[in-house]
């Protein structure tokens, strides 16, 4: 069946020329993963181990306002493809001044406003670089799984080019990134210039920061939608700062190799997730991602070598199930004019509010447990989100709806029309 999978997306690829967006999501992960992953390691091999909560929570801080300005900037103004180049360039060199600096000793301090000023380049690209593809795909429901399982395929390589360089723990990582975000910037060239939606140049000052997004969440299914994926996002920010120190703890060595176990599953759940969301309603989807999210963080609680790697590996299923089918909602059930905002609330929710909850409460949860029970803390420290997890998982099935009628949100005062969606309803009820 994933033979036959990976055989037709060939096919479809070559007929429909959606190759070029599947290079673009493995380059732009790629680079991604080349920051994200190894900056726990850089930060400590730099003598900033402290700085780590506040490091990975200053994209969740850039979250709260970039991807939503950018946003309505490619919604309005510009095109998106653009907006993406300008930041992949402005994020390479941020990278490597960065590294460069970490080399040379800079304060905490200063390296905290120099990780942030990345974060505030990169948090808005992928959102975008969504937005761009899902507008170009007739069934986004069918088509985006296996093109966005080559951003997972990216994220690996990256990993794995760092690891392969041994380039763990050194500002290498940090100049082979800078290169990585340069070449995606290069790689949009070559992308033809989707123009932005046709959409009411004027507004306030709400509309110009894409602040107008925000009225989205007046839907209860979008509500539902956009706080499940932030809830999540608090648990699955324990994932690269934490689960790294406790391979290290117990004896793996070349982490970001290790790590990367994540996204073989997620390839394979990515490639399945068409079948899913045409066989299943999306609750049952998400339901799943949730699930296996809580056994993820259970297995990790073990502190053994294989449940731990286990739990890793688990980690791309719930990722695959929960956000990317959130962003599959969002292309189908949120008007086009809105596209480049909607994901970027999405962002804003999952690695704004659920990031920097996350980072912030990883860091304090982190510290006590180890404070308290010592080397057993990692089982806390897991476990306590295990049951963070099985929470969220209760309030989807409790919230969420899905009575297929749900309506296209606009500015306050608009007209609402009924929703578009491209995914096959089957005989008595709507897949949502």
């Amino acid at each position: 069946m994933l033979k036959g999978s990976f055989r037709g997306v060939q096919l479809g690829w070559i007929k429909t020329g959606h190759g070029r967006w599947a290079g673009l999501f493995f380059l732009h992960a790629m680079a991604m993963g080349m920051w994200f992953v190894p900056l726990s390691a850089l930060l400590a091999g730099t003598g900033h181990d402290a700085l780590r909560p506040y490091a990975f929570a200053a994209s969740a801080v850039a979250a709260f306002v970039s991807p939503l300005v950018f946003g309505a900037v490619a919604d309005r103004h510009v095109s998106p493809v653009r907006v993406v180049r300008g930041l992949a360039a402005a994020t390479g060199v941020a990278i490597l001044a960065t590294s460069w600096l970490l080399g040379q000793g800079i304060s905490a301090g200063w390296a905290w406003v120099c990780v942030q000023g990345v974060a505030v380049c990169m948090a808005p690209t992928f959102s975008l670089s969504t937005a761009v593809v899902l507008s170009q795909l007739e069934d986004s429901g069918r088509e985006f799984g296996p093109i966005r399982a080559m951003a997972t395929v990216g994220w690996m390589c990256g990993c794995w080019l760092i690891s392969a360089a041994g380039a763990d723990g050194l500002v290498l990582s940090g100049y082979l990134c800078g290169a990585a975000w340069l070449g995606v910037s290069l790689y949009t060239w070559g992308l033809p210039a989707v123009p932005p939606p046709a959409s009411d140049p004027a507004g306030d000052w709400r509309a110009r920061l894409g602040w107008d997004a925000l009225g989205l969440l007046r839907d209860r299914d979008h509500r539902v939608v956009y706080l499940t994926a932030g809830l999540f996002s608090v648990s699955l920010a324990g994932l690269y700062p934490y689960s790294p120190p406790q391979l290290q703890d117990l004896g793996f060595e070349r982490l970001s190799a290790w790590m990367s176990l994540a996204q073989v599953s997620e390839v394979a759940a990515l490639f399945l997730l068409s079948s899913l969301l045409t066989r299943w309603r999306l609750k049952w989807t998400m339901a799943l991602g949730l699930a296996c999210g809580a056994l993820r963080v259970a297995l990790c609680a073990f502190h053994r070598p294989m449940p731990v790697l286990m739990g890793v590996a688990l980690h791309g299923v719930a990722f695959a199930c929960v956000m990317i089918t959130a962003q599959v909602y969002v292309a189908e059930r949120i008007e086009g004019m809105w596209r480049a905002r909607a994901q970027a609330l999405l962002t804003l929710m999952s690695m704004g509010l659920g990031s920097l909850m996350g980072y912030l409460g990883c860091g304090w949860w982190h510290e006590w447990c180890l404070r308290r029970f010592g080397i057993g803390g990692w089982t806390w420290f897991w476990g306590g989100w295990a049951l963070w997890t099985v929470g969220v998982l209760i309030y989807f099935l409790a919230a969420y709806r899905g009575r297929g009628h749900g309506l296209r949100p606009v500015p306050p005062g608009g007209p609402v029309e009924p929703a578009r969606t491209g995914l096959p309803v089957p005989p008595g009820g709507a897949t949502t």
